[in-house]
């Protein structure tokens, strides 16, 4: 909690941060808190139709599954299972020590074909 928040939500503390405020300031700043406590409560209010509104259509919603038979469950096999996509095929490929080492292209190259593009290679050398 904030030291603000400690000092307004303690009573001797929230009267010992206000003594040196005159009456007219403390009239103002209970104006002010009233107004803030009035849009509060009418924002909750807003909130609680919205959700009452929400509430009634998913009850309805039930309503029409528990008719039909149907449970949550049913809708969570609806959805598709994800696709794995296939692995690129190789692109380049290079031998080294009799062992054949290829890459697609993509992501991190392969020490072995940046060794060779260090010595002078082309990649365009190592397409398969």
């Amino acid at each position: 909690m904030t030291d603000f928040l400690a000092t307004l939500t303690h009573g001797r503390k929230f009267k010992a941060a206000v003594t040196d405020l005159s009456v007219e300031e403390l009239i103002l700043f209970q104006d002010k808190l009233n107004k803030l406590i009035d849009d509060r409560e009418a924002q909750e209010a807003a909130n609680l139709e919205m959700n009452a509104e929400r509430n009634a259509q998913i009850d309805a919603i039930r309503k029409q599954m528990a008719e039909l038979g149907l449970s949550t469950d049913d809708l969570d096999a609806v959805k598709a299972p994800k696709k794995k996509r296939e692995p690129r095929p190789a692109k380049y490929s290079i031998e080294v020590n009799g062992e054949t080492i290829t890459w697609t292209g993509q992501g991190r190259m392969p020490t072995v074909f940046k060794k060779e593009l260090d010595k002078g290679f082309e990649l365009s050398d190592f397409l398969i």
